[in-house]
């Protein structure tokens, strides 16, 4: 999300004023404090940066995530 932040010259506060989400939220899920952050904010966040699910996903920080099992 932070390099997605630097492509569009846009800062974290001016993401979270984007997409209505509060900007401790932001913080919380790229400071890893958030580990499960919820679909609804997700979408948030795409919509106010203007790409899909998808997109956001599409993202080589995503491709070698280990399987959680609880």
């Amino acid at each position: 999300m932070h390099a997605l932040c630097l492509d569009r010259g846009i800062a974290v506060n001016t993401l979270a004023n984007l997409c209505g989400v509060a900007p401790s939220t932001i913080y919380s899920m790229l400071n890893t404090k958030s580990k499960n952050p919820g679909v609804v904010s997700i979408q948030k966040i795409c919509d106010g940066l203007g790409i899909s699910v998808r997109e956001f996903f599409d993202d080589p920080l995503f491709e070698n995530l280990e399987p959680v099992i609880k």
